[in-house]
């Protein structure tokens, strides 16, 4: 009897559950990457922090990460004596920005402006709607919680702000008079003013400097030639096979671009400043459940 030779090992991703289409956005690239003869899988998580423990502990090959999970990364691979990479990232990742918005009575222009008032954030570990906002406000000579009151709007925990609901509870605050004004990435505000949740009047009067967001991350472990035809067939997506549109919609995406790791700078500096995660990547951040 001829002996049958056993499958190949798939290639494993991890990602992060933070809403149900999650499933459907991975399902639809398993089965169109194993047309194309790459074996794959995925494994999802509740939480960035659990994902990267396990890309660290070679549990996936692949993490779809968070940007804070990126910086999350590199800190425990550094004292674990591991390397990590960003292979891939959504052309939709790079050079983005957040903004402080506020109504156009607020008599706030600057960031300065904000002394004695409140700032409506997103997540305790959102990147977009808190650390690098809060970042700015300690940039222009202000403590956030002294200076300035800092309100909160936690949603979903341990997602690093991927469910956009924490920003839409601070836009609708600001709306409602309980907090002067509000942080979002900046195509969130584009979002909200066109639904509605606020006015097209309402103002930016603050920026944060560009920054990338999620990116596929490998360690050095990973299975090289699996990850190269994974990277491959990425990149060869088109947004006019209409076949791939629709995956490419779900992942909000036009096309896929190599990773980089210039882009995360600023958020690093972030984390040192709130004390979120230590050198090592220990979580540091008292008041973060998740």
């Amino acid at each position: 009897m001829t002996p049958v030779e056993p499958p190949q090992a798939p290639l494993v991703l991890g990602a992060v559950a933070y809403e149900p289409r999650v499933v459907t956005i991975w399902e639809g690239f398993k089965a169109w990457l194993g047309e194309r003869g790459l074996p794959f899988d995925y494994v999802l998580y509740s939480n960035y922090e659990r994902l990267v423990e396990s890309l660290l502990a070679g549990e996936v090959d692949i993490a779809w990460n968070s940007p804070l999970a990126w910086v999350r990364a590199r800190r425990l691979a550094a004292a674990r004596g591991q390397r990590v990479h960003a292979i891939a990232m959504r052309d939709t990742d790079c050079d983005l920005t957040s903004v402080m918005v506020t109504l156009p009575d607020s008599g706030i222009d600057a960031i300065g402006d904000l002394r004695g008032r409140t700032l409506g954030v997103g997540a305790v570990d959102s990147p977009q709607a808190t650390l690098l906002p809060l970042s700015l406000v300690r940039a222009a000579g202000l403590t956030p919680g002294l200076d300035v009151a800092v309100r909160h709007f936690d949603v979903l925990a341990g997602k690093h702000g991927d469910h956009v609901g924490g920003e839409r509870d601070a836009a609708l605050a600001l709306m409602r008079g309980e907090v002067d004004a509000a942080c979002m990435i900046e195509g969130n505000h584009a979002l909200f003013r066109q639904e509605g949740t606020l006015p097209t009047d309402s103002r930016v009067v603050a920026r944060t400097p560009s920054f990338d967001h999620c990116n596929f991350t490998v360690t050095d472990g990973a299975p090289a030639e699996l990850v190269e035809r994974f990277h491959g067939l990425l990149l060869s997506m088109s947004y006019d096979d209409p076949e791939v549109r629709p995956l490419l919609d779900l992942e909000g995406l036009r096309a896929w671009r190599p990773g980089r790791d210039g882009g995360y700078a600023q958020l690093e500096s972030a984390v040192d400043e709130a004390g979120f995660y230590d050198t090592w990547g220990a979580v540091t951040e008292t008041a973060y459940r998740y």
